[in-house]
């Protein structure tokens, strides 16, 4: 498979996801069978919850990459996979005709484990994509219970009320966790994400705490993540606590777009963002800061190009994403955004990337040096 050939197929898959074997194009009967089916084969996958919802860490070529499999636009994908008792090696399909051989990454180790009171270790944390340790310290939002400020792509509270995960993780099992991931499971770096909690650091004392328990017990690159706190100062707290990259994620960009889609997260303004990535990346450094771009909610290509633009002039990097409509949020049914589209961004955003030598592989942590939710890194070079 050329460079070429492989950046179409990713971008294509991320955009139409993939039906897994013998669905009948129902997400809901996708999710309980196939989704039941693959975990027992030890699969690596996820609904609900905070970051790549309703995906499955899939390998094509060698890169793993995250693809949507357990909602409505995966159900009707052209693209399918052989007998799940093939696992773990696959048969991709496109139209029922094999076109390449895919992998699905094996379930980790550590999810066998659980900590001395008893909880499930893939209750505090899980495996993305195939060496990124990922964990929502904080699994409830100050915006999310309410229609008039809950962005409305987000799951974060779904896995909590579904019993898959806990509402605080605490800073001794999450280093707890981290210790067994990296041991048993050659885990890389770590992703702590939170939901915005009601205080004005915005969730950055919390993180610090955790990262604080989490380099005590293991040598592990960390990215945390949260919205602007009031105070840039902590950002060099957070720095001194071990962490080594930051993400703040605007998600969408043009002011409309995000009243509609986010409107409490709106109140936080563009120039505010800007102003706090300056900030933090002269604490943490250029290229260790990112933000996500939810792409297909209604930003043009024009605004996410030049807004990537600015983003990677001030150090930040872009970490462009195909929007996946997530089931049970209010934009279940929302369409995803067309392969032709993110083709298009990446290779701009890739090229812009390139020209000012900014690489996801720099970056010490994180989503963007993850990469598994976006074609972007490999349009990189």
């Amino acid at each position: 498979m050329t460079n070429e050939e492989k950046r179409k197929l990713i971008t294509e898959l991320q955009s139409q996801g993939l039906k897994l074997a013998n669905s009948d194009h129902a997400a809901s009967t996708v999710r309980p069978r196939e989704a039941s089916t693959a975990r027992s084969r030890g699969v690596s996958g996820r609904t609900g919850g905070a970051g790549p919802s309703d995906h499955k860490a899939i390998t094509v070529d060698g890169t793993t990459v995250m693809i949507p499999v357990y909602n409505d636009i995966a159900a009707d994908s052209p693209y399918s996979v052989g007998d799940i008792d093939e696992l773990p090696q696959l048969s991709l399909q496109k139209y029922k005709k094999a076109i390449a051989s895919i992998e699905f990454p094996q379930q980790p180790k550590f999810y066998n484990l659980k900590t001395a009171d008893g909880i499930p270790y893939n209750q505090i944390a899980l495996l993305h994509s195939n060496n990124v340790l990922a964990t929502t310290v904080l699994q409830t939002c100050i915006r999310y219970s309410n229609r008039n400020t809950a962005c409305q792509f987000c799951a974060i509270e779904q896995s909590l009320a579904a019993g898959k995960t806990i509402a605080k993780k605490t800073p001794q099992h999450l280093a707890e966790v981290a210790a067994a991931a990296v041991e048993l499971d050659g885990v890389e770096h770590l992703v702590m994400t939170t939901g915005t909690p009601n205080t004005t650091d915005r969730g950055a004392a919390y993180l610090i705490e955790c990262a604080q328990a989490v380099k005590a017990r293991v040598d592990l690159p960390i990215q945390a993540q949260c919205e602007p706190p009031n105070d840039f100062v902590w950002f060099s707290k957070m720095k001194k606590a071990g962490i080594d990259s930051l993400g703040m994620h605007l998600e969408v960009i043009a002011p409309e777009v995000r009243d509609r889609i986010m409107p409490g997260k709106a109140k936080v303004s563009l120039d505010y963002y800007f102003e706090a990535f300056a900030a933090a990346v002269k604490v943490f450094g250029w290229g260790q800061v990112s933000t996500y771009i939810l792409a297909g909610l209604g930003d043009s290509l024009e605004t996410i190009v030049d807004t990537c633009d600015r983003l990677i002039k001030i150090g930040v990097y872009p970490f462009v994403v195909p929007f996946v409509p997530i089931t049970g949020t209010p934009l279940a049914n929302h369409q995803p955004p067309s392969s032709e589209f993110m083709y298009e961004i990446y290779s701009q955003v890739g090229a812009m990337l390139n020209s000012a030598g900014m690489f996801s592989q720099n970056i010490k942590a994180g989503c963007a040096k993850c990469g598994a939710c976006s074609a972007l890194s490999t349009f990189e070079h």
